[in-house]
């Protein structure tokens, strides 16, 4: 598989994600929505393992990655599902712009990589700065700060299950990671739907089932396959360059097709977390420049 094909085949399914999980909730619950999104993706799954002959080891080394995976694909998509219900899906993946950063300074712990140079503590202090001003708009209510809150955590748990696969560099296919992380984590959705809610809706729009549909194949089926799959061919931090990108066409189709509005000091906050990213990725090669510049007599 192309590197370059599986890098914007992530960009253009994250894009529509946030949408999709908006629309995927709408009737049936949250909990139904992204449980059955993760059933859909297990057999999916389970489906293109036993087609492709693609072994499922179950060895220690195995457990551990799937169950690091699995931190992602159960702890985060919870997370972003309930914050989903208060806040815009566009704003759902601006704050996901802040996955790089986060990865960055696990990657820096974990992997060693060189994440805390001056650029890039100057970028993550930018996009801090935006985050804390998208918080502080005076339109936010109790439950849209919760859902932000609860977008934010599904971030910080994306970023550790990534870097923790990462870390424990088991050569797995993506496909076994991917199939291996949605059977571990379907039995918790089952188990957090039936103590939480445990009540099959009546009825489900014909949109909340195409989003979860489209979510089940595409969202946990074939995106986490891409997704692992550049993560074990791309190091860590330049993965997290995704949500570079997704935010600007995630916020187009929430306007276009939702109907959302971000106000101003919603804009301005994206804006300096997206600048905050942007200087965190090319900043080191920036400084430089501009140093040569002030020495030129």
């Amino acid at each position: 598989m192309s590197v370059p094909a599986a890098f914007i085949g992530v960009i253009i399914i994250w894009s529509t994600t946030p949408l999709a999980i908006k629309w995927s909730a709408d009737g049936p619950g949250f909990l139904f929505g992204v449980s059955a999104r993760m059933m859909i993706g297990a057999l999916l799954c389970v489906s293109l393992a036993a087609l492709l002959r693609v072994k499922l080891p179950w060895h220690r080394e195995a457990l551990r990655t799937y169950a690091a995976a699995a931190i992602g694909v159960y702890g985060a998509m919870t997370c972003v599902y309930w914050g989903a219900q208060y806040v815009p899906s566009g704003l759902i993946s601006i704050i996901f712009g802040l996955a790089p950063i986060v990865t960055g300074a696990f990657a820096a712990y974990w992997l060693k990589e060189r994440s805390l140079t001056p650029a890039k503590i100057t970028g993550s202090l930018i996009g801090v700065a935006g985050l804390a001003l998208i918080f502080g708009s005076r339109r936010l209510d109790v439950q849209a700060g919760a859902g932000l809150a609860a977008v934010l955590v599904s971030v910080v748990l994306h970023s550790l299950s990534s870097v923790w696969v990462k870390r424990l560099g088991t050569p797995l296919p993506a496909l076994a990671v991917t199939t291996g992380a949605l059977l571990f984590a379907l039995p918790l959705y089952l188990l957090t739907w039936l103590l939480l809610d445990g009540h099959l809706p009546s009825a489900v729009p014909d949109r909340a089932i195409a989003a979860i549909v489209y979510l089940g194949i595409l969202g946990s089926g074939i995106g986490f396959i891409l997704y692992y799959y550049t993560l074990r061919h791309v190091e860590a931090g330049r993965v997290a360059l995704i949500p570079l990108i997704t935010p600007v066409l995630a916020v187009i189709l929430g306007s276009v097709l939702n109907g959302e509005v971000i106000d101003a000091r919603e804009i301005t906050g994206a804006a300096l977390i997206l600048s905050g990213l942007l200087f965190y990725e090319i900043g080191e090669r920036l400084l430089p420049m501009v140093r040569g510049k002030r020495e030129i007599p």
